[in-house]
């Protein structure tokens, strides 16, 4: 009787899993973690060392545009000038002085553990394809574990692993691996005060520095801004977008 009673409820457990659907789980996941429409994101990036010293900050200018386009002007006096265009899967470094946009990938490193594709406004929903591996303890709540795989071969991680709170199905954290399915890095994610929106997305390396990322999203403002602006000779030809 024991077993039948394990049995009848591990079937009803996998029975109402298995009714989850992963697309809108992923997409709730994404509009607490992008926001919707044209956006500006004012950014800061601090990179922090094993013993808990800060090593860098930076800020940060993200324009997120419709259809898998943004633009990130850095703001730090080292760095001023430079910006990074993402239109799709191409990635394009225009440096001050140069005009000649310089092609990039994903995974190039852009403030210690944190890549050009770590701020790129990936959408989960949109390119990756998942399935629900079960219900799972985070902490102190009820979790979702999804598994995703990449539909495009130009995105920075091919692999993911996935937490979703139960409840809103709020990003908690998340396994990211390469190409050669290493971990590359592990994140977790923390909410604002009212819970609507990803305050920070903190980057642990597990390939070799083991060094903490922290990605702190100041500011979402709706913003569109001209379309020759995600014309990477055009940036190259007007250092100043003023």
């Amino acid at each position: 009787m024991k077993f039948l009673y394990i049995f009848s409820l591990s079937m009803l457990v996998c029975s109402s899993t298995q009714a989850l659907e992963v697309g809108p789980m992923l997409a709730a996941a994404d509009q607490v973690r992008l926001g919707s429409g044209n956006l500006q994101i004012d950014t800061h990036i601090t990179t922090v060392q094993r013993d808990g010293s800060v090593e860098k900050e930076r800020d940060y200018l993200v324009y997120s545009q419709q259809a898998r386009q943004s633009l990130v002007l850095m703001q730090s006096p080292a760095e001023k000038g430079q910006k990074v265009l993402m239109s799709g899967d191409d990635f394009w470094m225009i440096l001050p002085g140069s005009q000649r946009p310089m092609r990039i990938t994903p995974m190039q490193k852009l403030l210690g553990d944190a890549a050009i594709g770590d701020i790129a406004t990936t959408s989960w929903a949109g390119d990756y394809d998942g399935k629900l591996i079960g219900e799972e303890q985070c902490e102190a709540q009820r979790c979702w574990h999804l598994s995703l795989a990449a539909n495009r071969t130009s995105l920075a991680y091919q692999h993911m692993e996935l937490w979703l709170s139960k409840q809103h199905y709020l990003p908690l954290k998340a396994d990211l691996y390469v190409q050669s399915e290493k971990l590359a890095k592990q994140a977790r994610f923390i909410m604002d005060a009212t819970q609507s929106s990803v305050a920070e997305m903190v980057l642990i390396d597990q390939l070799s520095s083991h060094k903490e990322t922290r990605i702190r999203y100041l500011k979402r403002t709706a913003k569109s801004i001209p379309a020759a602006w995600l014309n990477p000779m055009f940036l190259a030809k007007n250092p100043s977008l003023e």
